[in-house]
């Protein structure tokens, strides 16, 4: 089966991804431009938390502000697919 991979910028961004029972824990560290960063992250928020379905993206401010997002194994590719239109990812394809 296909994998939706991903590359960003790694002067840019950190992203840290690891699987947990179904869903997908992504750790978002901005390192350049962080108030952009951080308002494209508000955005794909709003955008997911606009919809009926409440489990589906759950996004957490850390203190050290770092931004932590469980994400529900089906919403997996739309949730990266809005990294990618707001910017956050260079380039997202598929992997056999």
């Amino acid at each position: 089966m296909a994998k939706l991979k991903y590359d960003y910028d790694p002067r840019v961004l950190d992203i840290g991804e690891k699987a947990d029972q179904g869903d997908v824990e992504f750790q978002f560290r901005i390192l350049q431009d962080k108030e952009r960063g951080l308002a494209s992250l508000r955005r794909i928020r709003d955008r997911f938390h606009d919809n009926p379905i409440v489990t589906d993206v759950l996004f957490y401010q850390q203190d050290n502000g770092e931004v932590q997002v469980i994400v529900r194994g089906d919403f997996y590719e739309e949730f990266i697919l809005a990294l990618m239109k707001h910017r956050l990812l260079r380039r997202v394809w598929w992997e056999e």
